[in-house]
């Protein structure tokens, strides 16, 4: 290998690392702080949901600054860039978010045929007995935009957007969804392949919705979406799973597989829509971009 060569293959491991170093402090860190604010607030106050609000501010001085607000005014237009948090067209949109709804039946399909193979540790609510109903709901649904917005913020807007100046779109696409995959979800276990697989999978709808229509905001109403699926209806359930090695093959599991099948094949059809869209049409939040709450 040349040194010219070597020196371009370092460039690129070095902008990977530098990629997943951003998406992983913006993605993960404030999730972290939400943690600790609702501990604290379940142990001190557990009738007031008082870290809601103030993780709520939080979420939004940080979104305002990652979008291009406060000093210093000189990477203003940078950060915005990078947010990519720009507005859409209705068609992208609604188009969209038929792909990221096709994605989310497909994706769910695979969870339960992944655990129905092997027992796999489901993210669960933590236990909130005692707690007033409306502290529980508020906390939830603050838990389904906390993740979406600092993980679509920091990986599919910062992260990608590093990554699309040194590789191509589908390189950039492709080590996007393994950052998201590796980074908030580490896999551990005997559930590391599959959990790497399906992970891997979710950060795709992600990475090209956001490469195809130049804005995180369609993955976030999906990534929000999507979590509280599998936060209610999905997870709980895993415990009481039948393993096929248990019980078999049976019925529920062809026909979750089936489901896997047929609503990616739709998925694909319509991110393929969605590519063949007019460039301009497609692209016009990146070429006019627009920070949210401007």
């Amino acid at each position: 290998m040349s040194i010219a060569s070597r020196s371009g293959v370092g460039v690129k491991l070095a902008t990977v690392a530098r990629a997943a170093v951003v998406a992983f402090a913006i993605a993960l860190l404030p999730q972290g702080v939400w943690s600790a604010l609702m501990r604290v607030n379940l142990r001190l106050n557990p009738r007031i949901p008082w870290a809601v609000a103030a993780m709520g501010l939080l979420l939004w001085l940080m979104w305002r600054y990652l979008g291009g607000a406060f000093p210093p005014r000189r990477t203003a237009a940078s950060r915005r860039r990078y947010l990519r948090a720009t507005r859409v067209s209705p068609n992208v949109l609604t188009w969209s978010l038929l792909a990221g709804g096709f994605s989310l039946v497909a994706l769910s399909g695979f969870w339960i045929v992944f655990a129905s193979l092997i027992r796999l540790p489901g993210s669960v609510l933590p236990s909130m007995t005692g707690v007033p109903e409306f502290v529980v709901v508020a906390a939830v649904v603050a838990g389904a935009a906390v993740s979406p917005l600092c993980e679509q913020a920091g990986i599919f807007g910062y992260g990608q957007v590093m990554l699309r100046r040194e590789f191509s779109r589908r390189g950039a696409i492709v080590l996007s969804a393994l950052i998201f995959a590796i980074g908030p979800h580490p896999p551990f276990g005997v559930a590391l392949v599959p959990k790497i697989i399906f992970f891997f999978l979710v950060g795709l709808t992600f990475s090209i919705a956001a490469d195809l229509t130049g804005s995180i905001l369609p993955g976030l109403v999906v990534h929000a979406v999507g979590l509280l699926m599998f936060f209610l209806v999905i997870w709980p359930r895993d415990p009481s799973r039948t393993l096929v090695a248990t019980a078999g093959v049976d019925a529920w599991f062809m026909l979750h597989a089936a489901q896997a099948a047929v609503f990616t094949f739709l998925a694909v059809m319509t991110f393929r829509h969605l590519e063949r869209m007019p460039e301009g049409s497609r692209q016009l939040a990146v070429e006019y971009p627009t920070p949210v709450g401007a």
